[in-house]
């Protein structure tokens, strides 16, 4: 698989996954982005070694969109700081098939991990392990797919928790369309997939400190 390479210098890698492929998998012989982008780095600079590659941040399996990858520890870092001061910034594109409860507006929630199922749940704060979750959304436009309509909508993340967006939205009563793990019973067609998409992404260059901002053309 040839990777959609984004940008790309010495220090990071950007790059637009394709929906159903995983960041990093645990599975011997899944192919992964991880995997996918250390065989294209190889074969470019045609070294004899591993090549360094690490994940700043993830997309579930079924999720689309834009992914950094840092090709040096002094990127790692820099990007790790960023991403746990809150200073990247992240939007995503959802095709949902219930009604928000404003035109724009926020979620809170208290969301916590079950490792066993992997999946999240909203809590109340007081549960062990439960950890404030926060997104900002937007309604853009309607859509009508297959004779229904659906609304498109902007999600920016304020915090990264395990399927934020998909259990806040869920819980709100407007699962995205597609997602067999919380709550939606619209398919289009069997195999149909999940519809978000992770379009914009900005963060500062981890060694010139300058403004980087990348965004995708999603359908």
């Amino acid at each position: 698989m040839n990777p959609d390479i984004v940008y790309e210098d010495e220090f990071i890698l950007v790059c637009h996954k394709p929906s159903g492929i995983a960041t990093q998998s645990a599975k011997i012989g899944s192919p992964d982005m991880v995997s996918i982008l250390k065989n294209y780095l190889y074969k470019k600079n045609k070294i004899k070694k591993e090549p360094y590659l690490a994940v700043i941040h993830r997309l579930d399996q079924p999720v689309e969109g834009l992914l950094v990858f840092s090709k040096k520890p002094v990127a790692t870092k820099a990007l790790n700081q960023q991403l746990n001061a809150s200073e990247f910034r992240k939007v995503y594109h959802a095709i949902l098939t219930g009604t928000l409860p404003k035109k724009e507006g926020s979620l809170v929630d208290y969301l916590v991990k079950d490792g066993r199922t992997n999946t999240s749940k909203v809590c109340s704060s007081n549960t062990p392990g439960a950890k404030k979750s926060i997104l900002f959304y937007k309604e853009l436009d309607p859509i009508i797919m297959d004779g229904s309509c659906y609304t498109l909508a902007e999600i920016t993340l304020e915090t990264g928790r395990h399927h934020q967006i998909r259990v806040q939205l869920s819980h709100a009563g407007c699962p995205i369309l597609g997602d067999r793990k919380y709550g939606s019973n619209n398919f289009l067609s069997p195999g149909f997939p999940l519809q978000l998409f992770a379009c914009k992404l900005s963060f500062r260059h981890p060694i010139t400190g300058k403004e980087l901002h990348f965004s995708l053309n999603l359908p």
